[in-house]
């Protein structure tokens, strides 16, 4: 028997923005993969460039992550592992800067931006080496911050100066993100830099006094906090930002990461500090009540699991957190950590291979294919229902267009009825298709197992 989905386009939520990918890691390596590729007959930059941010070619992703780095390539100072999470710097001095450095990262900054990326965001894990207190790009010692507050200004003007270059030469900059993750203790490993909630709020209103002062850059807002988990403090630094009101004047959302990480011993003793969705809608009501109007977006995730996974365990559990943050959290935008992975982990888009310079898509390529390449900036999430349990369900609508999205995580193949019938065009991620294309009947939709799918009708 066909379950029936409604989309309740009169019950309507957030204004959605888009979806994102950082270039940490991989950028300043595969810009420089120059080499053919033998499939498409393109550079191997090129085509990874089109296969993330092309909408015909591609996956069409629209917001492009650039890392600012703090400078750790240059000096080999700190302790990183593995070495590809050092990033350069254009940092010279407080008058000189060096443009010809990350050239490959840059490269690929342009190249999203060629294929079809119209807002770029500019992060920093580090400032400059130069302006820490260690002259290294992550702590000595845990939970102080490496950024004494006479150097707040030089910093601010270095990022400043870094997005007015990028702005004169056509980079859509949108946003700009001085702090990531400040709760955590960043001792090594990787750029990062820890702040308590009075310091971000003072690093930001030195940030937002100097771009008040950018003619340049109007219109470019500021990004933050960026907290690795919204249960920690995270409460304390929303408050700390959005009670300024010079900060206020320069920043248009709370931006968060939806990681969810606690030790297995303290999540039996506070089982209620595990429940994901409950902490997410405590959240949300929390800000809906005490800053009406400000929304939220989820800024960075992956699954933070070792091993390598091309298949679709991942693809799903991506695509359900991101069903879950848009709906439970009203998140105006959806970001990932990394697009492209050279290590055995379960992050990226798609996996690198260092010592042939090949690649390889992942079902979540795909799956995430099934947001990004469908889901237009500016839609209108609208509420859905569905008689199945099971099946999980988001639509957004934009003009006439609508985009159902329905995830079946079971292993069984389900039929669904959509009210008002008529025909659209399905495309399927599977364990055998990649966002196959399908004309179908909206009065017996066939969903297989284990996939997710995208639904269009205009």
């Amino acid at each position: 028997m066909a379950a029936n989905i409604t989309i309740k386009k009169d019950k309507k939520h957030q204004t959605f923005e888009g979806f994102g990918v950082s270039g940490a890691w991989w950028a300043q390596d595969i810009g420089g993969w120059e080499e053919t590729d033998p499939e498409s007959g393109m550079p191997k930059r090129e085509r990874i460039a089109q296969l993330l941010f092309d909408k015909s070619e591609g996956i069409g992703v629209g917001a492009y992550r650039y890392n600012l780095g703090g400078g750790s390539m240059q000096s080999g100072r700190g302790t990183f592992s593995p070495n590809c999470r050092r990033a350069e710097s254009f940092d010279v001095s407080d008058t000189e800067y060096d443009w010809s450095r990350d050239k490959n990262a840059v490269w690929t900054m342009n190249a999203a931006v060629r294929y079809g990326a119209d807002e770029v965001i500019l992060f920093v894990n580090s400032p400059p080496e130069r302006l820490t207190k260690n002259n290294k790009s992550h702590l000595d010692k845990p939970l102080r911050t490496n950024l004494a507050e006479e150097n707040y200004l030089p910093f601010a003007k270095y990022c400043l100066d870094v997005a007015e270059h990028f702005v004169k030469q056509g980079v859509p900059v949108k946003y700009i993100s001085p702090v990531n993750e400040p709760v955590w203790v960043w001792t090594g490993g990787q750029e990062g830099c820890h702040y308590r909630p009075r310091q971000v709020r003072g690093v930001m209103r030195v940030f937002a006094g100097e771009l008040e002062k950018r003619p340049v850059l109007k219109g470019v807002r500021l990004s933050g906090a960026e907290n690795g988990d919204l249960r920690w403090f995270n409460k304390t630094y929303c408050r700390m930002l959005l009670d300024d009101e010079l900060v206020r004047r320069n920043i248009d959302s709370i931006d968060t990461h939806s990681y969810y990480l606690m030790p297995l011993k303290i999540m039996r003793l506070v089982p209620f500090l595990s429940n994901r969705i409950g902490s997410m809608k405590r959240y949300k009501k929390w800000m809906d009540k005490r800053y009406p109007g400000v929304s939220l977006k989820t800024t960075e995730w992956t699954h933070m699991k070792g091993g390598r996974d091309y298949g679709m365990d991942s693809a799903l559990e991506q695509a359900r957190v991101m069903l879950e943050d848009i709906t439970v959290m009203d998140a105006a935008a959806w970001q990932l950590w990394i697009a492209v992975s050279n290590v055995d982990y379960c992050d990226g888009l798609i996996y690198q291979f260092d010592e042939d310079r090949t690649f390889k898509m992942t079902k979540r390529y795909y799956a995430f294919g099934n947001y990004s390449k469908f889901v237009e900036s500016g839609s209108v999430r609208v509420e859905t229902d569905c008689d199945d349990g099971e099946l999980k369900t988001l639509a957004f609508v934009k003009g006439d267009r609508t985009a159902l999205i329905v995830i079946n995580a079971t292993d069984k193949e389900k039929t669904v009825r959509l009210a008002d019938g008529g025909k659209a065009v399905m495309y399927v991620t599977d364990d055998n298709e990649n966002l196959t294309e399908r004309e179908v009947e909206l009065s017996a939709v066939r969903i297989s197992g284990r996939s997710v799918n995208t639904l269009i009708r205009s």
